[in-house]
């Protein structure tokens, strides 16, 4: 008999504007090389605010893809930007923890599973994982991509409610947790007690060889042959609580004005930022309109593949998030480009730059700090001076080494071979 995950996921293809989708993908993609296979239940594509079509393209032809019927409350049920709030609870896309497992119930049957697998932050998706762990009896790994119910997050005290009841059944029910951090693993091993620390793994997001196949490094740690400005990457969503860039354009202002950056110089690029409009706004009260270039979301691959030309790349978390590290570091260690980290060198951000060689790190909320770093940043540049981490350095941050930690959970969760609960 075979071994099959099903794994529960909202980000999947075809969306787009979610590093978190490359995670499923890639799990999809190798576990097959450590004896499981895979099946995928999400949702059907509609549901999405954004996606492209090329993004399909990600998806593994050799796994099953189940998609369930599902609606975003504010889109779909608003009247005049209004709607019934308990419609949200847990998230926008609740109306398919339902039809999900419905859904999951089918590719049991269908596909002989033999292992469950949900992964948050959709918190939909874990209490489908409960659902489906309930009704069949199959074992439940819950993944956690960030950390789910805070002392202050979320915001509205409803979800948070909300979160904090589906975490708590996490860890009454499922049979191992996933995490991203080993902050967050100790955090929840002290807030959990009666969960054996053993069960709760740690598997970074890391980055997937697949997506760089076909691409070259240009001048790795090196500066770009060229005639213009440096160019400094931040590829991705900047949140405007989370990695908020304001701190950066003010020490770019001091230093423009004090004479030492100006537009011929530097250029920082943000590309899909997600807040074009604010960050716009921001860049011209700072007086470095003309040195910050909001750049419009890109297919994943041309993004991926920018990475690789541009001179230096920045990663943004702010103290709120010293527990997380954005799944883009990741991608960034691969190329293995010069970084800026603007991230607490406390936190689990700036301490993972720091242990593999990044030496310019600032706290994301510390225009002073960042005014240092960023002129030292931009002079090491120019001089070839950049430190960057071998590539044997960053080869454990892979996506395949995940995926064969995640077959190992599997392995551990079903006693290594084929459950015998009823499906």
């Amino acid at each position: 008999m075979s071994r099959r995950a099903l794994l529960i996921a909202y980000h999947f293809p075809p969306i787009q504007g979610s590093s978190g989708v490359h995670r499923t993908v890639a799990f999809a993609r190798y576990l097959r090389e450590f004896g499981w296979d895979v099946s995928v239940l999400t949702v059907h594509p509609r549901v999405y605010l954004s996606g492209r079509s090329e993004n399909a393209d990600l998806i593994p032809g050799d796994i099953n893809v189940h998609r369930a019927f599902a609606c975003d409350a504010q889109r779909d049920f608003s009247i005049g930007g209004r709607y019934l709030r308990m419609l949200e609870l847990p998230d926008r896309w609740q109306s398919w923890i339902i039809t999900g497992t419905l859904a999951g119930l089918r590719a049991i049957r269908k596909d002989g599973v033999t292992a469950l697998f949900s992964t948050f932050p959709i918190a939909s998706a874990h209490a489908i994982g409960w659902c489906l762990h309930r009704l069949t009896g199959l074992p439940w790994c819950a993944d956690f991509r960030d950390p789910m119910a805070q002392t202050d997050y979320p915001a509205d005290p409803r979800v948070r409610w909300c979160f904090a009841k589906i975490e708590r059944a996490v860890f009454r029910r499922a049979a191992a947790v996933t995490v991203t951090t080993p902050t967050t693993a100790q955090n929840y091993a002290r807030k959990y007690p009666h969960f054996p620390p053993a069960r709760i793994k740690v598997i970074n997001n890391g980055y997937d060889e697949e997506t760089f196949r076909g691409l070259e490094p240009v001048n790795d740690g090196q500066a770009q042959a060229r005639n213009g400005p440096l160019v400094l990457l931040h590829s991705g969503i900047l949140y405007p609580m989370e990695r908020n860039p304001g701190a950066l354009f003010a020490a770019m202002g001091e230093l423009k004005r004090e004479g030492q950056l100006s537009a011929a110089r530097l250029r920082v690029r943000l590309r899909a930022s997600g807040s074009d409009e604010q960050y716009r706004k921001d860049a011209e009260a700072a007086g470095v309109a003309d040195m910050v270039e909001l750049a419009p979301p890109v297919d994943y691959r041309s993004a991926v593949e920018e990475m690789w030309m541009v001179d230096g790349l920045i990663a943004c978390q702010s103290r709120l998030c010293d527990e997380q590290i954005p799944a883009k570091v990741y991608e960034y260690l691969y190329t293995r480009k010069p970084v800026l980290g603007l991230a607490n060198p406390g936190g689990d951000t700036g301490k993972l730059l720091s242990s593999v060689g990044f030496a310019h790190i600032a706290a994301l909320e510390d225009a002073a700090a960042i005014k240092r770093c960023l002129l030292e940043f931009v002079t090491a540049l120019e001089r070839n001076e950049c430190r960057t981490p071998s590539a044997d350095t960053v080869r454990p941050f892979s996506r395949r080494e995940g995926a064969r930690e995640l077959a190992r959970v599997f392995d551990e969760i079903t006693g290594g071979v084929p459950p015998t609960a009823a499906h």
